[in-house]
């Protein structure tokens, strides 16, 4: 890395490290506010006490003062809901929830999607809005012009937090190209003004038929963003998005998701595979950025996914860039681990991402001959270090489609990295510049690559349990490079720290967090 472009760098990744501490923090402060009921048996002629409940969660939505809490009451509510309501910074959000140890239940098993986009919970051009603890369920459509979602956030606005939900069976069933639905979807369509301060928590959003689209999405002019603790699974498409140059916003210079992050979800058994807009391809990504910016991707746990993480851009000229994707586990994909560039020569560019302390397990099991880490067409100024590759066995770790950009542009980085095979051949393939190479010794020696890189065991704890901590003794440890600690961060997979004295371990654990070592399955 050039003193120039490591600058660049740290510089950027600092200013990701400030906007994540600032999300994580509180946001605005919320005094003591009236609490309004909303229950199956109430009536919206009420006051909206505890004794005397409105009855639907739209005249809640109607009616709600800024710093006031909505419970919503146990039962099932077949109702699409509209927020009209803001809070502001001064009295503290709006939250609509379930009441405490109930659940309330927004279903749309009755309700028919018009042709048009709409959602069992819509929020456009509000602020300071909270909605958490509710279960969202059974949206559907046959039809290719409706497009159908669990929650969906447009326009303009701040503060808006998505909670703990539990957002499942929003499908469209449209039998040919062309249809989309979402179970969480946030689009900035004003292009002066973002939605900004924007949390998606702790919900789980699992079994999705989303045609072309995505099972969580930020789009468009969304920044200061944070999608984190999230479960999502079972879907027929991409798991998360962070999309730019789809003219969401009319100004291209605000038409891209950025400085935010995407951090300790779970991700899993997502796939294209059967989906009527894709056939028999696994094209599906767990986490995806399409043309996002400033971007921290980081302790995720992502497995039996077509794509672990894609880093790219659908636009011809168009970029995906300055993302860091760290700390993270990815096993068992269909296609690689992780890709960048675009997927063909007409696609747009992956430049000035980093993708460091990474563990890739036996992926590509699909027989696409992906390899661990993909890439593809358009890249320039990537860096892949202090990561772990362990292939199946096809033995495939790396897979190059394209050469450089240019002579003088160089497309990735790789160096400081371990890799080893468990079956199969027990030689390895790599390829690079649209060149193969069998056996690491002659990968290195050929492109320069990998100087200090190790082909060895990397002494996993048991990997047929899904732990990947690493055993005393494994060459993983100690064994990375020293970067900047705005670029490797602070801690590892399980949130213990990364040794601050010398070098770091490779892959996504510290040897020193045995101690509060997670399972993960």
């Amino acid at each position: 890395m050039s003193v120039r472009y490591g600058m660049i760098f740290v510089s950027t990744l600092l200013f990701l490290a400030i906007c994540q501490e600032a999300l994580k923090g509180p946001i605005a402060q919320k005094p003591e506010g009236p609490v309004f009921y909303v229950a199956i048996d109430g009536s919206d002629m009420n006051p909206g006490s505890e004794a005397s409940p409105w009855q639907t969660i739209q005249h809640a939505a109607d009616a709600a003062t800024p710093g006031s809490a909505v419970h919503v009451r146990g039962g099932i509510y077949a109702e699409r809901v509209v927020i009209h309501v803001s809070g502001n910074a001064a009295q503290g959000y709006i939250t609509f929830e379930s009441h405490p140890g109930e659940t309330a239940i927004l279903d749309g098993e009755r309700l028919i999607p018009p042709d048009e986009r709409t959602a069992m919970v819509s929020i456009h051009d509000r602020s300071y809005i909270r909605i958490r603890g509710f279960e969202i369920r059974n949206y559907r459509t046959s039809g290719r012009r409706a497009t159908p979602a669990g929650i969906f956030v447009s326009g303009a606005g701040s503060h808006v937090e998505l909670l703990g939900n539990n957002v499942h069976n929003i499908e469209q069933n449209w039998q040919a190209k062309g249809g989309n639905a979402f179970g969480i979807a946030v689009y900035g369509t004003n292009a002066q003004t973002p939605i900004s301060n924007l949390v998606i928590d702790g919900n789980e959003v699992h079994h999705l038929k989303t045609g072309s689209s995505e099972s969580v999405v930020v789009n468009g002019n969304v920044t200061d963003f944070r999608i984190s603790h999230n479960v999502v699974h079972d879907n027929n498409n991409i798991g998360i998005d962070v999309i730019g140059h789809e003219r969401t916003a009319a100004d291209p210079n605000t038409d891209r998701a950025r400085d935010g992050e995407v951090s300790q979800n779970r991700v899993y058994s997502i796939t294209s595979k059967g989906n009527p807009s894709y056939g028999d391809e696994q094209n599906s990504d767990g986490i995806y950025v399409d043309g996002g910016m400033r971007v921290l991707i980081e302790q995720n746990v992502i497995h039996d996914v077509d794509f672990g993480i894609e880093l790219a851009s659908e636009h011809k000229g168009k970029t995906t860039s300055y993302v860091t994707a760290r700390n993270n586990l990815i096993y068992f994909c269909h296609n690689a681990g992780i890709s960048i560039g675009g997927y063909d020569p007409e696609r747009g560019i992956t430049e000035h991402c980093l993708i460091v302390n990474n563990t890739l397990y036996k992926n590509d099991t699909g027989g696409w001959k992906a390899g661990e880490f993909q890439m593809q067409f358009h890249m320039a100024n990537n860096v892949f270090k202090n990561n772990i590759l362990v292939a199946g066995p096809e033995g495939l770790f790396t897979v190059s489609k394209s050469g450089r950009m240019s002579n003088k542009t160089p497309t990735v980085e790789l160096d400081y990295n371990l890799y080893f095979l468990t079956s199969g051949s027990k030689v390895g393939r790599w390829q690079y510049d649209a060149s193969s190479y069998t056996g690491f010794n002659e990968y290195v020696q050929a492109t320069g690559n990998d100087r200090h890189s190790r082909f060895a065991d990397p002494l996993f704890i048991n990997p047929t349990e899904h732990d990947f901590h690493l055993q005393p003794g494994s060459p993983a440890i100690d064994a990375g490079v020293v970067l900047d600690r705005t670029i490797v961060g602070m801690v590892d997979l399980d949130g213990a720290q990364r040794n601050s004295g010398g070098k770091p371990d490779v892959g996504c654990y510290e040897r020193e967090a045995m101690g509060r070592s997670k399972e993960h399955k």
